[in-house]
């Protein structure tokens, strides 16, 4: 296997793992916004126990998180430094202000969050919780804008020729607006956010299904189901949004998600299949006539861009980034079902009685993440053969110092490292939900007639 293979494998298995923490820590902090400033409203204790109980959660993902990040920022220096030369100003500079505005930010208010109950006043202490908040999804713009830059490249002019060529910014503003930037910042802030409503979930419906800690789990429960139902929609437009984007912008990545090789209007959208790329064919799908063209332009005599109107080795792997994609819109059909039918149950008054229904919130957690790992995928594998769309290749961004042995040796260490990390970090996530709030049962009797629980909602 060769040194591009194994880089690129490094690189996606670092940031994959990675990835699972911080739509975490975004969804966790909107979360304790909304139970501490309950609690400054209400009074009620309970709310207090709950934001100690889900801060507790946030700091261990905040942490695992920013252990499993370091290691990437290296990655681009050792294995990829010609693209680190090439894009090092633009990426440079998102990355920096990552740094200084959003991770110190969320890092500084963190302890005053995690430590200074007792020693700040309530509404300090409130301002801090919102700060994090703000801190993590901060810092998932400028990282969003640094990828988006890669996908849609503006404000920017190529200085000197050949190995030397390189990218500098010409204006910044044009630079954080990219073409896709906004679509793609609300498409994936809208991920974290079911990421963390559905933690939130899973662990309350486990704590009903065993009998514990009832107050607590139904009231975590109704907050994470109000964000979910709303993430889960705003993620459908968000999706539809930035797909328009992408049609607009990256014409072969929007033709690989579809499997469009002909230039044509009318053009299917199919719901699955199995893509044969040597016979430019959908085996096993069914596909809806008209409906892409439709989706794109509200015409469905609009016409879409089909790939055999680019050379094939500027092409996308088909049938990879079409099953990557297709799974990530499926699980968020998923979510805006179970979110709706949650919905339903609760406005029924059955939400917290009914076993099967809190079976399948446990098992949910999953689907925030697995959808956001594929939808990842699809956009970036989507965008190969270029690490900077239509500007720089993958193949030629590669360190050329790095041999395969090197990379191989480092991607072993690097696997074993991260099992040991998620292996920790579950074990810790699982003491955490077994121990549960401080005080479980002092205060669930005290307040049952001051809010409309089972039978009542």
């Amino acid at each position: 296997m060769d040194a591009e293979i194994l880089a690129r494998i490094q690189f996606a298995f670092t940031i994959a793992f990675h990835y699972i923490f911080p739509p975490l820590s975004i969804g966790l902090g909107v979360i304790l916004v909304i139970m501490e400033g309950t609690y400054l409203k209400t009074k009620n204790p309970i709310y207090e126990r709950m934001t100690k109980f889900w801060v507790k959660v946030f700091a261990l993902t905040f942490a695992v998180g920013v252990a499993s990040g370091i290691v990437m920022e290296f990655e681009f220096g050792t294995n990829w430094a010609t693209y680190s030369r090439y894009v090092g100003d633009v990426f440079g500079s998102a990355l920096a202000a990552e740094g200084i505005f959003a991770f110190f930010l969320e890092s500084g208010f963190l302890a005053i969050l995690v430590f200074g109950w007792d020693k700040v006043s309530p509404k300090m202490h409130f301002f801090s919780t919102i700060m994090v908040s703000f801190g993590s999804m901060f810092s998932a713009v400028w990282i969003v804008v640094a990828n988006s830059w890669q996908q849609t490249p503006a404000g920017y002019h190529i200085v000197g020729e050949g190995m030397a060529a390189r990218a500098e910014i010409t204006d910044f503003w044009a630079m954080v607006f990219n073409p896709s930037s906004v679509d793609r910042l609300s498409h994936t802030l809208s991920g974290a956010w079911l990421a963390g409503a559905f933690l939130v979930i899973s662990i309350s419906a486990w704590y009903l299904l065993k009998g514990r800690h009832i107050d607590f789990a139904k009231r975590s429960m109704k907050i994470g189901l109000s964000l979910a139902i709303f993430a889960s929609l705003f993620q459908l437009f968000t999706g539809h949004s930035s797909a328009v984007g992408v049609s607009e912008n990256q014409p072969a990545k929007l033709a690989a998600f579809e499997a469009q090789y002909e230039t044509e209007s009318n053009a299917p959208l199919y719901l699955f299949g199995w893509v044969d790329d040597d016979n430019q064919e959908v085996r096993f799908g069914i596909a809806l006539p008209g409906m892409l063209s439709y989706l794109i332009a509200g015409d469905t005599e609009h016409v879409v861009t089909g790939l055999n109107e680019f050379k094939k080795e500027d092409r996308p792997p088909v049938n990879v980034v079409f099953q990557l994609y297709h799974l990530m819109v499926a699980i968020g059909f998923g979510l805006i079902g179970i979110s709706l039918l949650g919905a339903f149950f609760w406005w029924r008054g059955k939400l917290f009685e009914t076993k099967w229904l809190l079976w399948a919130f446990v098992f949910a957690v999953l689907g925030p993440q697995i959808a956001n790992q594929v939808g990842w995928f699809a956009a970036e594998i989507g965008r190969q053969p270029w690490i900077v769309y239509n500007l720089l290749r993958t193949s030629d961004a590669l360190s050329q110092a790095v041999s395969s042995g090197q990379i191989i040796f480092s991607l072993i260490l690097f696997i074993v490292i991260y099992s040991l990390l998620f292996v920790l970090f579950i074990y810790l996530l699982n003491e955490k939900i077994k121990h549960g709030p401080e005080d479980p049962d002092s205060l669930d009797s005290e307040y049952k007639s001051q809010e409309p629980l089972v039978g009542k909602v």
